[in-house]
C-alpha cells in the first residue's frame, strides 16, 4: 500500500533561493490554494453580522487622506530637510478640510473604539517577538465578527493608518516641534530618519502594498454597491464572486498585517540592524503580487457582475419601448426622449451640417421621421434625401423633422475610423442627428432590429405628432418616389398616392433629366435603354435612328446604365458621349437614383400588402429590375404617358433588324402599339430572368413570380461587396 507523507508547506522550499520561492508561490493560482477549503471554512466561522452598519466610503476616504500626507510626500521632506516647509505648505489645505472632518465626527464616533482596539492588536502583536501574520489576522477577523466584509476591511485600514500616519506625522515634525521630537526620541526615530535613504526600498514596498490593499477594498466595496434589482447575491455572476471574497479579505488583512509588522520592527532598530534589513522586502513584494493577482480575478467577476445588470437593464429598456408603442399617450414627448435619449442632462441633438445643438423639445407636436442607417450609408441616399428635406424648409405646408439615429453596436468596440466616418456622415445632413452614437441605448439598436426589421439599408420610419407612434414603418420608399408629396409620409398617404397612380412614363422617370421633360412636352418618341455591352450599345442607337427615320419619328434616346456599377457606367457614358450614340444620365447620383426609385415601387407595394399577381405597377417594376439584374441590354419605347414597349437586347435588335416586316403595322395602329405586337410575336417560352432585390427582413415575399411567364421564380441568396 503507498504511503503518502504530510510535508509542510515551507518544508518545499526550504532548499530554494528566495528568488526561486516567489516563483514557487506566484505560480499557485488566486483562489485555489492547497488549504484553501480548510482556511474558508475557519475564516467563514469568524463571520457572524449582525446587522450594523457602516459608512465604509466615509472612513475610506480619510483613511486614503491619512496616506496621502504620508508617504511618499512626507519622506521627501525628511531627505530635503524641508519639514516645516511642508507642514507649513499644508496648513491652509488642512484649514480647507477642518470643515468637511467635522461631518466625520458622528460617524467615526462608534467606530473609534473598535478602530483602536484593531490598532492595538497589529501595534502589539506585531512589535512583538515570533509573531504570527496568520493568526493576527485571523484575531482581527474575531473582532470584526459583526461587521460585513467590506467595513472588515476598511477598519482594519483605518486601524494601520492609525499608527501609519503617527509615524509619518512624527517623522515630519520631530526637527521643528518639541513635542514631536521628544516622541521621536522615544521611537527612537532620529536613527531611522537620519538612515532613511537606506530605508527608501522598504518604504516603497511598503507604499506599494498599501496600493494594492486599496484597490482590493474598493473592488469588495463596488461589490456591495451593486443594484439588488437587477443582480442577487444567491445567482450567478454575483453568487460566484462573493464566494471568493472572505478569502480576499483574509489575504488583504494579511498584508495590512505585514505592513504594520514592517512598520513597527524599525522601532528601536540601530544602524547595523537597519543595513542589514534593507533588502528584506520580499515578503512586501510578494503580498503586493498576491493582491494584485486577486484584484484582477475580482474585477473580472466585477466586470461579468456589470454585463448582467446592463444586460437587465437593456431588457427593461427594450420592454418599455414595447410598452410605450402599445399604450396611449399624451403627446409625442415620451416616446421621443426613449428613442434619442432620456436624460436631461445635455442636449442630444444637433444639426449636422450646423452643428447646432438641441433638446428634443424640437421635436414636440411635429411629424418626426427617425432616419435609421449604420455608418456604411450611402453620399447618393444622403445627398438627395438633404434636397427633399431642404425643400421642405421653404415650404410651410411641410411641418415635419428628421432626426438620424446611428444604429452601431458598440459592444463590439469603438476607433477612430468609426468616428471619423460617423462625423463625415453627420456633417453631410442638414436636420438633427444624435450627437454621437454612445448616447443611443443598446436597447433601441435592439428594438428597431427586431420590431422594425432594420438590418442594414436605410430606413426612414415616421412618427405622428400627437402620440409619437408608428404612421409608416418605412417612408423611405416614399420619399424616394414622390418626395415632399409624400408629406405627412404615413401608410394612408402612400395609398391614396397610388391610387391616383398607374404604369407610366412620368412615374418611371420623375423629371430625372431636364430633357425628359422637354421630350414628353412636345410629344416625342422616347427610349430608355441600359446595358453594360458597348458592342451592342454601338448597334442599337444606329439601328434605333434607322428605324425612326424610315418611321418619320422624333426619337430621342437616353442610356440610364446599372445600378450597381458606377465606374462601368461612369466609362460607358463617356464612350457614348465621345461616340455622340444618345443622351445619358452624366450625374451617376441620377443613375443610381433612378434604380433607387424603381426598386423603392416595389417595397412601396409590398409594405400596402399588393401582390404580384394582381398588381400591374409590380409586374412591370419586376420586369424593369429583371433588366438590371441581367447581364444583357434592354430598351424602353414611349410616346406620351401610357404607350411604353419594352424588351431586352435580342428582342429589340430582331425587332428594329425586321423593321420592314412590321412597318405597314407601325404606319396602321402606330409605332409602338405595333411595336409591342411584334415583341409578342417574337417571344417565346425559352428565357431566364434574374431578379436581384437587397434583404429586407420582413419584405421579401415568400414567392414572387416571373414577370414574364408568370411561374414561381427560383430563390437564391447572393452576398455583394461592392465598392465601387
Amino acid at each position: 500500500m503507498a504511503s503518502h507523507a504530510l510535508v509542510p508547506a515551507a518544508a518545499t522550499t526550504r532548499g530554494l533561493k528566495p528568488t526561486q520561492q516567489a516563483m514557487t508561490k506566484r505560480e499557485r493560482p488566486v483562489f485555489s490554494l492547497s488549504d484553501d477549503h480548510a482556511m474558508s471554512k475557519k475564516i467563514l466561522d469568524t463571520h457572524n453580522p449582525d446587522g450594523r452598519e457602516v459608512d465604509v466610503n466615509v472612513i475610506l476616504h480619510i483613511v486614503e487622506d491619512v496616506f496621502q500626507h504620508s508617504y511618499p510626500a512626507a519622506m521627501d521632506g525628511v531627505l530635503n530637510g524641508a519639514g516645516a516647509h511642508h507642514l507649513e505648505g499644508n496648513i491652509e489645505a488642512l484649514k480647507l478640510e477642518e470643515k468637511a472632518s467635522l461631518a466625520f465626527d458622528g460617524i467615526l464616533e462608534g467606530l473609534a473604539y473598535i478602530i483602536h482596539k484593531v490598532s492595538c492588536e497589529l501595534t502589539c502583536k506585531c512589535s512583538s517577538g515570533g509573531h504570527d501574520a496568520h493568526s493576527t489576522t485571523m484575531s482581527v477577523l474575531g473582532m470584526l465578527s459583526g461587521y460585513q466584509w467590506d467595513a472588515k476591511l476598511v477598519i482594519s485600514l483605518a486601524a494601520f493608518a492609525v499608527t501609519y500616519g503617527e509615524f509619518w506625522l512624527v517623522a515630519q515634525m520631530f526637527a521643528t516641534h518639541p513635542l514631536a521630537k521628544s516622541v521621536a526620541i522615544l521611537k527612537q526615530l532620529p536613527d531611522i530618519m537620519e538612515h532613511s535613504a537606506s530605508l527608501r526600498s522598504r518604504f516603497d514596498a511598503i507604499n506599494e502594498l498599501i496600493k494594492a490593499i486599496l484597490e482590493v477594498t474598493k473592488i469588495i466595496m463596488e461589490f456591495k454597491k451593486l443594484p439588488s434589482q437587477y443582480i442577487t447575491e444567491d445567482q450567478p455572476p454575483l453568487s460566484v464572486a462573493i464566494s471568493h471574497i472572505p478569502t480576499a479579505v483574509y489575504w488583504t488583512i494579511k498584508s495590512i498585517v505585514a505592513c504594520a509588522s514592517q512598520l513597527t520592527t524599525l522601532l528601536g532598530m540601530s544602524y547595523d540592524m537597519i543595513v542589514a534589513t534593507t533588502a528584506d522586502t520580499w515578503e512586501m513584494s510578494s503580498s503586493t503580487h498576491k493582491l494584485k493577482n486577486i484584484s484582477e480575478h475580482l474585477r473580472v467577476e466585477l466586470n461579468r457582475c456589470y454585463a448582467h445588470i446592463q444586460e437587465k437593464m437593456h431588457v427593461e429598456y427594450f420592454q418599455m419601448l414595447v410598452h410605450l408603442f402599445e399604450a396611449t399617450q399624451f403627446d409625442n414627448m415620451k416616446i421621443m426622449r426613449a428613442m434619442i435619449y432620456i436624460k436631461d442632462d445635455l442636449l442630444p441633438l444637433e444639426v449636422g451640417t450646423t452643428h447646432t445643438r438641441a433638446s428634443v423639445e424640437v421635436l414636440r407636436r411635429k411629424t418626426v421621421l427617425l432616419l435609421l442607417s449604420d455608418l456604411d450609408a450611402s453620399h447618393e441616399e444622403i445627398l438627395v434625401l438633404s434636397q427633399i428635406y431642404l425643400e421642405s424648409r421653404s415650404r410651410p405646408e411641410f411641418q415635419y423633422e428628421i432626426v438620424w439615429l446611428p444604429i452601431v453596436d458598440r459592444s463590439k468596440g469603438w476607433n477612430d475610423a468609426q468616428e471619423q466616418k460617423f462625423k463625415e456622415l453627420q456633417a453631410l445632413m442638414p436636420w438633427y442627428t444624435l450627437h454621437h452614437p454612445s448616447l443611443l441605448e443598446p436597447a433601441i439598436v435592439k428594438f428597431v432590429k427586431e420590431k422594425w426589421h432594420f438590418t442594414k439599408k436605410m430606413m426612414l420610419v415616421t412618427l405622428d405628432p400627437q402620440q409619437g407612434k408608428v404612421a409608416c414603418p418605412n417612408a423611405i420608399h416614399m420619399a424616394w418616389i414622390w418626395g415632399n408629396l409624400a408629406y405627412p409620409f404615413t401608410l394612408s398617404k402612400e395609398e391614396s398616392l397610388w391610387n391616383m397612380e398607374s404604369w407610366r412614363l412620368e412615374l418611371v422617370v420623375d423629371g430625372i433629366d431636364p430633357n425628359l421633360i422637354d421630350w414628353m412636352a412636345s410629344g416625342k418618341f422616347i427610349c430608355l435603354y441600359g446595358g453594360e455591352d458597348m458592342d451592342w450599345i454601338r448597334n442599337f442607337t444606329k439601328s434605333a435612328r434607322s428605324v425612326a427615320q424610315k418611321a418619320g419619328i422624333d426619337l430621342q434616346m437616353l442610356y440610364v446604365g446599372k445600378s450597381n456599377n458606377k465606374e462601368r457606367v461612369r466609362r460607358i457614358n463617356s464612350m457614348i458621349t465621345a461616340e455622340n450614340l444618345s443622351y445619358c444620365l452624366m450625374d451617376l447620383t441620377s443613375v443610381w437614383y433612378f434604380w433607387t426609385r424603381i426598386e423603392s415601387m416595389f417595397y412601396s407595394k409590398m409594405q400596402l400588402g399588393k401582390t404580384i399577381q394582381e398588381d400591374k405597377v409590380m409586374q412591370e417594376v419586376l420586369t424593369m429590375l429583371s433588366f438590371d439584374g441581367s447581364d444583357q441590354g434592354w430598351a424602353l419605347i414611349s410616346r406620351g404617358s401610357f404607350e411604353m414597349a419594352r424588351a431586352k437586347s435580342q428582342i429589340i435588335t430582331k425587332t428594329l433588324d425586321d423593321y420592314t416586316v412590321w412597318e405597314e403595322d407601325a404606319r396602321v395602329k402606330g409605332f409602338v402599339p405595333a411595336l409591342i405586337e411584334y415583341f409578342l410575336q417574337l417571344h417565346t417560352p425559352e428565357h431566364c430572368n434574374r431578379l436581384i432585390l437587397p434583404g429586407l427582413d420582413g419584405d421579401i415575399p415568400e414567392m414572387i413570380v416571373c414577370a414574364e411567364c408568370g411561374r414561381p421564380m427560383e430563390r437564391f441568396f447572393m452576398y455583394r461587396c461592392c465598392t465601387d
